[in-house]
């Protein structure tokens, strides 16, 4: 027999919606299931059939019956281990087994019983008697379940009635003392409500962590001030915008648990040397503002920001940390005419931006004018029409030549890249590149200058315009330093441009070194590998750590053109200049000067023993066709006298 046809399900069970049962038979004998199947069938039952144990069983998972007529000798496995298995399963232990067998023995029967058969029915059976014993297991099945059931209607009833009882009782105890103590708390609810309102009101108002007024506040105060100014002309007021400088140091460096009481402290120094019924308000961060009411005049303010410069001048004493910390401020003032709060905090924002842009030593601040909001406008411009040149390949390069002080021979060129705006036409690198530094627009700029340039420089070679290992040099900016696959970016433009790594020279400013000077003798080493020379760029005006110049393979100094213009001017210039180049000599290495527009500029740095220059004495920074030019008529440029 076929798997197919190991379990039988009778077409006459779908018509037996409202049937008697559902009885299971496990025969394997299949004549037995399908006598068995058409009398009770007739008799209004349900019938499922399964020729060996392993179906039974499967059968009682998909489909429950209400009783099961189960044989003992079967191929696969006996009904005895079925029913024991049946019984072990919770979901079918309730079911009951009868046991139809040719086995007549009493042991039999005991076991059939034993392993929790209900009944045993002799082979050959007579119908009517199994008839009977079904409908006996059946009714005694209803009969339990509808006592089960008044069972639990009945517990059901007394939990019920003892509940309420218990609840009539308690509340009939409870009445008296409720009505009593109802009164006292409904007062204690409005006092609480009204406490509670009162510390909403305060903390949507102040700052958590100082308990100064936050922003919101401070909005409310400068609303009430522009409306001052608007009823009295004689009416004054400034606000005074505070930024810690470096502030966010000692929190990466000592966690925010100690930046925040370093905030406390620093609010309650504030507090301590405003003058009286003064707004000192947190903005967030380590941000604070000043609002000084009914000013006579801006100096007053002024007088406020020195004070505080001078309050925080003085050490902090923090968790056993000593700390130093300096501020700068931005002052407006209210003769601008101002309508609203928003933009009274944007010009402040404004001055202070300008006052950290001037320096942070301490004593920087800066009173607010149009002409910083028109500047910033201008920035903001400039960053938009940034992102678009990138797009719109708005940038060329510009390559001003360096020179052999000696001989006037063409030693090398720097890529300088510029900028051509379609409507503005120029833009001056000093404009656009600190723009492109502050927003990181300087990384795809400069990735776009190292590949154009090593790219040109390809081209002459081919053309032949060179003479002699010419090289080319490229400014690396700080964060072009810091990109962790810097070097996977220049071995893929070297590769796609199929320039070897000596003809060219990456300029490196000293504060991109010692910023992380760890990584940066690891990538300094990676150039070097590459047989990439190294220039340090603006040599005296960084750190100007002396120790690292022998600890990273460099090969250049350049000197700043600060220097070189000042050398005239006083006689210390000449004694720094000296002592930089003594020293790159010492350590293996030439000096370039830069900024060289005067005959004399080149003379004396010549005397004291600078090998190479560049500057408009020899050429200012020119296009490509100006370059070739150069290279085909002369490999020399004329020195002056």
């Amino acid at each position: 027999m076929s798997s197919a046809q190991s379990i039988t399900s009778l077409p006459q069970e779908m018509k037996a919606l409202a049937s008697k049962g559902l009885v299971l038979i496990v025969d394997d004998t299949p004549n037995n299931i399908q006598i068995l199947s058409e009398a009770l069938i007739q008799q209004g039952y349900q019938v499922r059939g399964a020729v060996n144990g392993s179906m039974s069983l499967i059968s009682v998972k998909h489909l429950r019956p209400d009783v099961i007529l189960l044989d003992i000798k079967m191929s696969d496995m006996d009904g005895y281990e079925v029913c024991r298995q049946l019984k072990s399963d919770p979901e079918t232990a309730s079911i009951p087994v009868i046991f139809i067998s040719a086995l007549d023995d009493a042991l039999n029967k005991v076991k059939a019983f034993a392993v929790g058969g209900v009944d045993y029915v002799t082979k050959p059976f007579q119908f009517p008697e199994v008839l009977a014993r079904i409908e006996n297991q059946l009714t005694i099945g209803r009969l339990q379940d509808d006592l089960q059931s008044q069972n639990l209607r009945l517990q059901q009833e007394v939990r019920e009635r003892i509940a309420v009882e218990a609840q009539v009782h308690r509340l009939n105890a409870e009445l008296e003392e409720r009505v009593k103590q109802r009164t006292l708390q409904l007062e204690q609810e409005i006092v609480e409500r009204e406490q509670a309102q009162e510390q909403l009101r305060y903390r949507a108002m102040h700052d958590p962590l100082t308990r100064l007024p936050n922003r919101t506040l401070l909005m409310q105060c400068l609303e009430e001030a522009i409306d001052k100014t608007q009823q009295s002309s004689g009416f004054a007021f400034a606000v005074l915008f505070l930024d810690c400088d470096r502030f966010k140091i000692v929190n990466d460096s000592l966690g925010h648990f100690v930046g925040d009481q370093f905030l406390i402290a620093i609010a309650e120094r504030l507090q301590c040397c405003l003058p009286p019924e003064t707004t000192l308000a947190r903005l967030g961060g380590d941000e604070f503002t000043v609002l000084l009411d009914d000013l006579s005049q801006l100096s007053e303010a002024t007088a406020v920001a020195q004070t505080i410069q001078a309050a925080l001048s003085a050490p902090f004493q923090i968790d056993g940390h000593e700390f130093f910390i300096t501020a700068s401020i931005g002052i407006v003032h209210s003769c601008w005419g101002y309508l609203t709060p928003v933009d009274i905090l944007r010009d402040a924002d404004t001055a202070m931006y300008r006052a950290k842009a001037q320096g942070r030593n301490g004593s920087r601040y800066q009173v607010f004018d149009p002409s910083m909001h028109a500047d910033a406008q201008t920035s903001l411009l400039l960053d938009t029409d940034l992102h678009r040149a990138i797009e719109r390949q708005e940038f060329f390069l510009h390559y001003q030549p360096i020179v052999s002080l000696a001989t006037g021979e063409i030693q090398g060129f720097e890529a300088l890249v510029r900028w051509q705006h379609p409507e503005r036409g120029p833009v001056s690198p000093g404009d656009f590149i600190p723009v492109a530094e502050e927003t990181g627009l300087i990384v795809p700029i400069g990735q776009w200058v190292f590949r154009e340039a090593c790219r040109q420089l390809k081209t002459w070679q081919h053309q032949k315009l060179l003479r002699g290992p010419m090289y080319i040099c490229i400014n690396l900016s700080v964060k072009q330093f810091s990109q962790p696959d810097l070097i996977e970016q220049i071995d893929q433009v070297l590769q796609e441009t199929g320039l070897e790594g000596r003809y060219l020279k990456l300029e490196i400013t000293e504060s991109a070194i010692m910023n992380n000077s760890t990584s940066a003798a690891e990538i300094l080493e990676r150039l070097s590998d590459r047989n990439i020379q190294l220039s340090i760029d603006d040599f005296g005006t960084g750190y100007s750590s002396l120790s690292y110049l022998h600890y990273f393979p460099v090969d250049t100094l350049k000197v700043d053109r600060s220097f070189i213009n000042s050398m005239a001017q006083t006689h210390k210039t000449p004694a720094i200049v000296q002592a930089i180049i003594t020293l790159a000599h010492n350590l293996g290495m030439d000096v370039v000067a830069e900024g060289i527009e005067t005959p004399e500029q080149r003379h004396r740095l010549a005397e004291l023993g600078c090998q190479y220059g560049q500057g408009y004495l020899f050429s200012k920074p020119v296009d490509t066709q100006a370059v070739v030019g150069m290279l085909s008529h002369r490999d020399q440029i004329l020195l002056g006298s």
